[in-house]
């Protein structure tokens, strides 16, 4: 609802926090300058370009002006919060890497510090300025509900999360369906609304009962019109379906699907194909070309057996093929029916190693540049897991309408390693169906920045 509005207030803060860490920037170097201190401008032009992109590189992947948050004041702090904690620790490393220049650690802090302070006092403006557009009636636009029903209730809770510029102003009902309470008044009975609509300066009414439910439907459409008044109409499926639903057109039929699939277009494919291609080949050719010999070595040294452990795992339409991974195990009879699990006496000396470090992983690259896995998408699962998770556990195989990947949006939310209870494949599930349907291309992007980070940090499911 009115996303437009919303798109504008989202891109004006980015723009306005950006603008105003360049003015820190520079009026702290001239302030100094002013007070004697002889700072020239060349050396931090460097500094100054990496701030930028730091901040608006972190900024962007972490998703801090999202309009999930944007709408909730104690989120968006809480956010800004750690954004601007992993900027500053980004920033460290930068100066650490180049400590041949000498920047001057008071212009520093100043940067930072007062960076900071102007993002919080930004939030506190944002939110005014909200609140602002929100009392002008000019810009809010007022709705009535037609029907008090569930679904009705459901409309009336989302136009409260909202925030921007809607406002709901009551129901319209016939009093012999009134039952209870509600939270807003009942303004009249089906049959007036338009004419109250009209009244009260009302732009929109939903309608929540359906044409085929009252035979007044049809008329109403048409008197809202005749008003200027926009008539929508909210179909109620909760009896057959329990989520969200997408609604798309063949010519003027409308098609209802489960669920949302962005990699169903072509266009969505080839970019993601491209990010494959591009990272896994800068791996392979960088990373692999000199890992591989040396992984060689050290598995050959310990144990024996092949470099390379390939295993049938289920891909794209359940389609199995061999993944790849170093070998991190002794040869053992169990190694294509049970998974690693904690202090498994499987595991060799440098294979506890390279499982920590996630090393193991790398050869998948190779998966990935013949087109049987994605560097982010669900993990690939063996064939006997698909076949009992399947029977276990709803919408399992749903994700396998998707390449597997190496990392994934499962994995980056604690859902990694072995799967010891029904709760922990259910929830991995439930993340991988998530990001089936919500997938776009700096989501993948997200998703290595974080897996990266994670690797860096460390993670206790690895073993």
């Amino acid at each position: 609802m009115h996303s437009g509005l919303r798109y504008v207030l989202k891109k004006m803060l980015f723009f306005i926090d950006l603008i105003a860490l360049n003015i820190v920037f520079f009026l702290t170097l001239w302030l100094l300058q002013k007070k004697g201190v002889n700072y020239t401008i060349t050396p931090y032009l460097p500094y100054w370009l990496v701030v930028n992109i730091d901040w608006i590189l972190v900024s962007s992947i972490l998703g801090l002006y999202s309009e999930k948050l944007v709408t909730k004041f104690e989120q968006f702090i809480k956010r800004t919060s750690q954004i601007l904690l992993i900027w500053v620790i980004f920033i460290l490393v930068y100066l650490v890497l180049v400590r041949e220049i000498q920047f001057s650690r008071v212009f520093i802090f100043l940067v930072i510090f007062n960076f900071g302070l102007i993002l919080v006092l930004n939030r506190f403006l944002y939110f005014k300025l909200k609140s602002f557009v929100n009392d002008k009636t000019q810009l809010t636009n007022k709705v009535i509900i037609l029907g008090y029903n569930d679904v009705a209730k459901k409309i009336a809770h989302y136009f409260e999360e909202e925030g921007v510029n809607t406002q709901l102003v009551g129901f319209a009902e016939d009093e012999i369906n009134i039952h209870e309470l509600t939270n807003y008044p009942i303004l009249s009975n089906i049959n007036k609304v338009v004419e109250i609509a009209k009244k009260m300066g009302v732009k929109e009414i939903f309608s929540t009962i359906m044409p085929e439910q009252h035979p007044k439907i049809y008329q109403l459409m048409n008197d809202a019109e005749g008003e200027c008044v926009r008539f929508k109409v909210v179909p109620d499926f909760s009896l057959f379906l329990f989520k969200p639903v997408l609604i798309d057109y063949i010519n003027d039929m409308p098609v209802l699907a489960l669920r949302g699939d962005p990699l169903e277009d072509m266009g969505n494919r080839i970019k993601k194909r491209f990010l494959d291609i591009l990272l896994s080949g800068v791996v392979t050719i960088l990373i692999l070309s000199w890992l591989v010999p040396i992984m060689a070595i050290l598995i050959k040294i310990e144990s024996r057996g092949p470099v390379f452990f390939k295993q049938l795992r289920s891909g794209k339409n359940d389609i199995p093929f061999y993944c790849l991974k170093f070998r991190s195990m002794q040869m053992n009879e169990d190694a294509d029916t049970r998974s690693a699990s904690k202090n498994d006496k499987r595991v060799t000396r440098i294979g506890a190693f390279i499982r920590k470090t996630s090393l193991d992983e790398f050869p998948q690259f190779i998966n990935v540049l013949l087109g049987e896995m994605s560097i982010v998408g669900p993990r690939p699962h063996m064939v006997n897991q698909s076949n009992k998770f399947s029977k276990i556990v709803d919408h399992y195989m749903t994700r396998q309408f998707l390449k597997p990947g190496i990392t994934g949006w499962a994995q980056i939310n604690s859902y990694r390693g072995e799967i010891q209870d029904q709760q922990q494949i259910v929830g991995r599930v439930a993340k991988d169906l998530w990001y089936y349907e919500n997938w776009n291309l700096w989501l993948d992007i997200k998703i290595i920045f974080l897996t990266v980070y994670q690797v860096f940090l460390g993670d206790k499911h690895a073993y």
